[in-house]
């Protein structure tokens, strides 16, 4: 929805919201024009019903007001004496329009002085589970997310099994354009395996300041792009059109930024035809064909001696040949001294060998996973040229991240050589947003910017910043816990150092401080 229909939406609910009220306003001993101002008549309302006035501020967040805008229904008719169970519940289920009911046929009396403690300790109960969400969802919508490394696509720096805390207001904590959605979930109800959003209607998208820009070979979390599948790992033929906020989050280094000219020549990056220069922590990882003698390999061995996490592939018993899919450099120097180790040798895929599923899909490009490019990543405020040649590259990003998602009705065509935008001939086209090159440091086995293109700004979910927590499936017991990993930071240069032991000798701390604060009260 544009911003012009959202305010003929917001419009319409003010206008219904005074015909539901202003009677209700004058028993309270209001005015009947204070329930139509906009803004105003929520102020004064949080007054009537006794409330205080920032609650305001949660009608007006999304998400959030999905749980206040129905409480706030139920203390309206409760602060005309409505308090039943029945009335409750038939101020919810009419979506509040049982407050029409009390405001014209009902011949109701104000309580000014009405109590606000619940009646049961189940109400109690309610009351605190429903603050408890909306203060979650606050947190989790606009400061900090937390997450879980699915998938082994940024091996040795982030671990299948880490559990993160993912900023949002580093990169700036992008509100919510799904109005309507299931709270602290992403796109599906745990459980139910329903989606937990509809997509009708959105907001407008929106981003706050933040503190500082995504840098190159930042780790970002954001919105996959192309997806349309009904949660994460579905396998599937069911497809969804997500909103962006509800699209499955992906998280992979930013190896290039807005502007940078990016290629890759025999599996290595080059940005600006000079080495992509990563941070200690990161371990590019690859595959190779090893031939194998003796005993062969147990994988419980490798991942104990050289740190090979990653599956085995038998691809010719009788020759012993094996297809390791993800070795560092720094496991390749000791694994090939390996005793069962005959031959090793990296798979790297040689030029001109195209693979249909690299981006941007076209037969005229030679590209693969491991030669790919040169690519320019789109820069805001800059203008690409519009060629026959460029199109294929540009194309969904000027139609779909630029146009479709935006509101915007943007076609391209070609005819002959000559590029149309909505029939009209364009030869170059000025960048409304910044986009980035998203690869994963395991690179034969993630899925990532070369298999479907760029990343938007609009897509940008935040910066995962701590590792709270890091289980191990390969282990058992408390040897599943990590412990050397629980509470380091993801970013920062050499070994990960934990803080653990501060975190716990802080907790006992508060602990010991509140307990003899207690007793000391007592």
């Amino acid at each position: 929805m544009t911003i012009t229909q959202w305010l003929i939406v917001f419009l319409v609910i003010q206008l219904i919201q005074f015909l539901a009220t202003w009677k209700l306003y004058k028993k309270a001993g209001r005015q009947a024009w204070e329930a139509l101002i906009p803004i105003y008549n929520a102020v004064i309302l949080m007054k009537i019903i006794n409330r205080p006035w920032w609650w305001t501020i949660l009608l007006f967040i999304p998400i959030v007001n999905l749980i206040m805008i129905p409480v706030v229904w139920v203390e309206t008719v409760r602060s005309f004496g409505r308090h039943s169970a029945t009335d409750t519940w038939l101020t919810i289920l009419t979506l509040g329009f049982y407050i029409f009911y009390v405001n014209y046929t009902l011949d109701v009396t104000y309580i000014e002085e009405r109590s606000l403690k619940p009646r049961t300790s189940a109400g109690e109960w309610v009351s605190s589970i429903l603050f408890a969400v909306v203060a979650a969802t606050i947190v989790h919508t606009y400061f900090i997310q937390p997450f879980t490394i699915p998938t082994s696509s940024l091996e040795k720096t982030l671990l299948v099994g880490d559990f993160l805390f993912v900023s949002k207001v580093n990169y700036g904590a992008r509100a919510p354009q799904t109005t309507i959605s299931f709270p602290m979930v992403h796109d599906t109800i745990p459980g139910l395996g329903i989606k937990s959003y509809t997509n009708w209607p959105q907001l407008p998208y929106f981003r706050f300041p933040g503190f500082e820009d995504i840098e190159r070979n930042d780790i970002v979390v954001f919105n996959w792009p192309v997806d349309t599948v009904p949660f994460f790992g579905y396998r599937g033929n069911q497809t969804f059109k997500k909103p962006i906020d509800k699209k499955s989050n992906y998280v992979k280094r930013a190896v290039g930024i807005p502007g940078d000219s990016l290629k890759i020549v025999d599996g290595k990056v080059f940005i600006n035809n000079n080495p992509l220069q990563l941070p200690d922590r990161a371990k590019p990882q690859y595959s190779y064909i090893v031939q194998g003698k003796g005993q062969g390999f147990d994988l419980r061995a490798l991942y104990e001696n050289y740190g090979i996490t990653d599956r085995i592939e038998m691809i010719d018993r009788d020759r012993r040949l094996y297809r390791f899919v993800s070795i560092s450099e720094e496991a390749f120097q000791k694994f090939k001294n390996h005793p069962n180790v005959a031959s090793i040798e990296k798979i790297v895929a040689p030029a001109e060998r195209a693979e249909q599923s690299i981006f941007p899909q076209s037969e005229d490009l030679k590209w693969n996973r491991d030669q790919f490019g040169p690519l320019y990543i789109p820069e805001q405020g800059k203008t690409i040229a519009l060629t026959p040649e460029s199109l294929p590259l540009y194309k969904r990003i000027i139609e779909v991240y630029e146009g479709e998602e935006m509101g915007i009705d943007n076609k391209l065509t070609q005819n002959g050589t000559q590029i149309l935008l909505n029939g009209e001939p364009i030869k170059n086209y000025i960048l409304k947003q910044n986009y980035y090159f998203m690869m994963g440091d395991n690179r034969h086995n993630s899925e990532d910017s070369r298999f479907w293109g760029f990343v938007p700004e609009t897509h940008i979910v935040g910066k995962p910043v701590f590792i709270w927590m890091s289980l191990d499936s390969n282990a058992s017991g408390f040897d599943k816990i990590r412990w050397e990993r629980l509470f380091t930071t993801v970013g920062g240069e050499g070994k990960p150092v934990s803080y653990f032991y501060y975190f716990l000798i802080g907790l006992i701390v508060i602990l010991g401080i509140n307990f003899f604060r207690k007793r000391k009260k007592s």
